[in-house]
């Protein structure tokens, strides 16, 4: 079983094909705040349990449930074959997210709604070392996980060979990279390589990417967290292919 929690991810997941099970509200909270998931739940025909905000806080995740929790059944993985299809059918030039090992699951649900936000096709991550798909990360990605596809794979250098093979040009993300992001055109289809939050991108997987890019950075700090670095990347990406 997997917990959503929160009315705006609980609202995303309804909107979406989640198989939701039940949704439980806090008797302690005030029921016109959740009148509309209230009306579209009783539409999908799903059960609404009113339970003490007790009960809530001991299945929540992220202590952050805001007085509504959704029992789904476990997320679904995708193929990446799922992800370029997607891209297909909205005749666009494939666009994929490529996590070598994001750990961190806030990271991990902050990126997934960037890419779902301003674009991109799918994400993909690696089966172990690596944040999964949690009711953090469905938290953290504000119901993005309902709609973008995610695919988990045994190996990332892998998945990129089968990508390459499929016409995509992989671009990896180093503050040592050779080229800015705005000095590069990606009008391609493209794949994006984040690194970890500690260590960046790995050397096996970094000897795969076909070009290496970095942002431009004019403070005294210079480097980004990793969901804030994949946001501004898939921004100008998203913003070459707009204008």
């Amino acid at each position: 079983m997997r917990i959503i929690e929160g009315k705006n991810p609980v609202m995303e997941a309804l909107r979406s094909d989640a198989q939701i099970d039940t949704i439980l509200i806090s008797k302690e909270a005030a029921q016109g705040s959740f009148a509309k998931v209230i009306e579209m739940a009783k539409a999908k025909n799903i059960l609404i349990k009113n339970v003490d905000k007790a009960m809530l806080d001991r299945l929540s995740e992220n202590k952050i449930h805001q007085g509504i929790i959704a029992e789904a059944m476990e997320y679904e993985y995708k193929e990446i074959d799922d992800i370029l299809d997607y891209a297909k059918k909205k005749g666009e030039k494939p666009f994929v997210i490529i996590l070598d090992e994001i750990t961190d699951v806030h990271n991990l649900g902050a990126i997934i709604r960037s890419a779902e936000c301003l674009g991109a096709h799918g994400v993909i991550i690696p089966k172990r070392r690596a944040a999964q798909v949690n009711g953090v990360v469905a938290k953290s990605s504000a119901g993005a996980i309902e709609f973008l596809p995610v695919a988990r794979v045994t190996n990332i250098s892998n998945a990129i060979e089968e990508l390459k093979s499929k016409g995509l040009w992989i671009y990896g993300a180093d503050m040592d990279g050779e080229k800015y992001i705005y000095e590069e055109k990606f009008d391609v289809p493209v794949g994006l390589v984040i690194g970890n939050e500690g260590f960046g991108i790995g050397r096996l997987v970094k000897e795969r990417c076909d070009t290496i890019v970095k942002i431009p950075m004019k403070g005294n700090v210079n480097s980004l967290n990793a969901s804030c670095a994949a946001s501004v990347i898939i921004y100008e990406i998203m913003k070459q292919r707009t204008i």
